[in-house]
């Protein structure tokens, strides 16, 4: 679900099994073909096909889940080539392309026909896929971010798991934040981060393991803190044209993250970008992370000896921020049912499906209604979630991801430029300066 740009300029065509639109009507039956990418919600939405299905005995929705790279890999070559699934899952990163090229439907008259109440989602998701008054989703989910500790080394480094909810961040000194990440640093001799020779030059576990390969966002990383610091992407969302990086509040959060290798407390961007943070969890290299909420049931179910449990993101001197977001499903535009289509989409979005989805523990449905059987869903699990929720409710405490034109060239402009502070080459001032004329210039 994150949002980001990794592989939106991959053209390579790999053959999407199970894609394209079928003109199969002749009889009267119809398939339809659905892609998405997150495999553990396979299930879910394979149980909202069945009931579809029953509903609708003339129209079969063949369900084809990709991995998250692959599966864009494969749709911007596909909806190029006139090949494309009748209905895909849509992230707010790619949508502009798709809507700039003409590649997906305008559902807006749809919506209005059959009177589809906007008002059962979750506050400001509906609005993520409106331009020009015209619509290109209806809203499917939502996610928020949180801090992911290990509890074992929680417990180990004598913390009351009680005390995270309080913790605050500031970029000049990292507040009782960082004094709790140089606490769960631990180096080869068993010496901890806030203790006297402490060997940052040969650390045994780090504090904090950070996303820092996370595009022009920052939304399971740096993107909660700068907002937390009074930050925003651009000047305004959706649609905005005047980006904002080289604030000073946004360049001194990231120094502020690239000052934690410097001091041992996170691991060296260039060895931890190869292995991926999940990866350096899972290996108890580091003792914390941050994480979004579509990844609760991995960590949570996780079958290596450590446990995890989530707190809050730290409060920032603007609030307590988290990034949220959503997905929709896009009917592509060149599909030959487009009837049929908006009927399984205007399903996927209704209180029946999401609370299938809902049963099964994995994402937060953006129905209200249907967030609130996911939260119990994930309780009867024994799987303690709520502080995503507690955070959505917070007054003020989460900020949509922007929503832009040329997002793909925004995104490696941004990252590239990252790459060169996280790697000490520049500083970020420096760093962002450039980037920002250069993202700017786009709109001119």
């Amino acid at each position: 679900m994150r949002a980001t740009m990794k592989a939106v300029a991959l053209l390579a065509v790999l053959g999407l099994a199970a894609c394209g639109t079928e003109d199969n009507s002749a009889d009267g039956a119809v398939t339809l073909n659905y892609t998405l990418w997150v495999d553990t919600q396979l299930p879910a939405y394979q149980a909202c096909a069945d009931a579809f299905h029953t509903k609708n005995p003339n129209i079969t929705v063949k369900v084809t889940q990709l991995a998250w790279d692959q599966y864009w890999t494969n749709l911007t070559t596909k909806v190029v080539s006139g090949d494309a699934p009748d209905v895909f899952t849509d992230s707010v990163a790619y949508y502009p392309q798709f809507l700039q090229n003409n590649q997906i439907l305008d559902i807006a008259p749809m919506v209005e026909r059959d009177q589809i109440d906007l008002g059962q989602y979750q506050k400001g998701l509906p609005d993520l896929w409106v331009k020009d008054g015209k619509r290109y989703g209806l809203p499917k989910d939502w996610d928020a971010i949180a801090l992911l500790y290990n509890t074992a080394l929680l417990k180990q480094a004598g913390v009351d798991p009680g005390t995270l909810k309080d913790l605050s961040w500031n970029p000049p000194d990292g507040g009782t934040f960082e004094k709790l990440i140089a606490r769960m640093t631990v180096d080869a001799t068993g010496k901890r981060g806030d203790e006297p020779g402490f060997d940052k030059n040969n650390v045994k576990t780090y504090g904090l393991v950070a996303d820092l390969d996370a595009g022009s966002l920052g939304q399971t990383s740096w993107g909660n803190f700068a907002v937390s610091n009074g930050w925003y992407y651009v000047d305004k969302n959706p649609w905005g044209t005047k980006f904002n990086y080289a604030d000073p509040k946004f360049t001194d959060t990231i120094a502020w993250f690239n000052s934690l290798p410097a001091k041992g407390f996170s691991p060296k961007y260039d060895k931890q970008s190869t292995v991926g943070t999940d990866a350096v969890l899972e290996s108890q290299k580091a003792a914390m992370g941050m994480t979004g909420s579509w990844m609760a049931g991995y960590y949570l179910g996780s079958t290596v000896k450590q446990k995890y449990a989530f707190a809050p993101l730290p409060t920032g001197p603007a609030g307590r921020k988290s990034a949220t977001n959503g997905l929709s499903d896009a009917i592509y535009a060149g599909t030959k049912h487009k009837e049929e289509a908006w009927q399984w989409v205007k399903f996927l979005a209704s209180p029946e499906c999401q609370d299938l989805v809902a049963a099964k523990a994995v994402v937060f449905p953006a129905v209200k209604t249907s967030s609130e059987k996911a939260l119990a869903a994930f309780a009867a699990k024994n799987q303690d979630v709520s502080v995503f929720v507690e955070e959505s409710k917070a007054a003020d405490g989460t900020f949509l991801l922007p929503i832009t034109e040329n997002s793909a060239q925004i995104s490696e402009t941004v990252q590239t430029a990252l790459d060169t502070v996280w790697l000490g080459q520049q500083d970020a001032k420096a760093a962002m300066a450039d980037a920002t004329k250069q993202i700017n210039a786009l709109f001119k």
